[in-house]
């Protein structure tokens, strides 16, 4: 199955578990792909092997910045008329907390989709969507 097939078939069933087919790496990760108030959100289930710091048991800040690049990608990928994966062309991660080994949860939200670029901003959270623990701003190459 080709990657348009995987988006085309994933927008039509809203059965986004066929994403990790299209994104290997989101497996590897440990990520999932639900939908939510009419939203697609991305689940961390968070493990050990995710942890930066031992002392503190907080999340590693790649693996954060990883999980908030790839909700922006999916939700790229999820735009009607995209065929392509996007590439990043440069991307913003602010760190606002240390992120516990608990669930974790992302959300993206395209703010211009043109022919060439698009601009995305992303955020995730645990415990309570209004407090995140890190944003994400970035531009992305869609040709």
């Amino acid at each position: 199955m080709s990657f348009a097939d995987i988006i085309h078939a994933a927008r039509e069933s809203r059965d986004y578990a066929r994403l990790g087919q299209a994104i290997p790496y989101m497996d590897a990760l440990g990520l999932s792909v639900e939908e939510q108030d009419g939203r697609v959100v991305l689940l961390l289930a968070a493990a050990e092997l995710h942890v930066g710091n031992p002392w503190k048991q907080a999340l590693h800040g790649g693996l954060i910045g990883a999980v908030l690049e790839t909700a922006a990608i999916v939700q790229l990928i999820l735009e009607p008329d995209v065929e392509t994966l996007p590439k990043p062309i440069n991307i913003t991660v602010d760190y606002l907390r240390s992120g516990r080994v608990v669930p974790t949860r992302a959300v993206a939200e395209v703010t211009k989709l043109g022919r060439r670029v698009a601009n995305v901003h992303a955020r995730c959270w645990q415990d309570d969507e209004a407090r995140p623990i890190a944003t994400l701003s970035g531009h992305f190459l869609m040709t």
